[in-house]
């Protein structure tokens, strides 16, 4: 099972990730959780300077925008 980590405070871009994480996710057919990390302090531990970001099984995968459903699919799918 992989872990999808959303970072980001709430706001409109992170709601946007989270969603389109969920439907790259489903689309693959792959099981996973979601963690929203609203944290500011936790956003450091992944190097992140921008939000949203989007981690996978702890590996930043992108920061400071929302990618279209192709690129979130390759980068959930490695």
């Amino acid at each position: 099972m992989k872990t999808i980590q959303i970072l980001g405070t709430g706001c409109t871009k992170c709601n946007q990730l989270t969603e389109a994480a969920k439907a790259a996710a489903n689309a693959l057919g792959i099981d996973y959780e979601v963690e929203k990390i609203t944290d500011m302090m936790r956003f450091a531990d992944f190097g992140v300077m921008y939000t949203p970001a989007l981690a996978v099984d702890g590996e930043l995968k992108v920061a400071g925008r929302v990618p279209n459903l192709e690129e979130l699919q390759k980068l959930i799918g490695q």
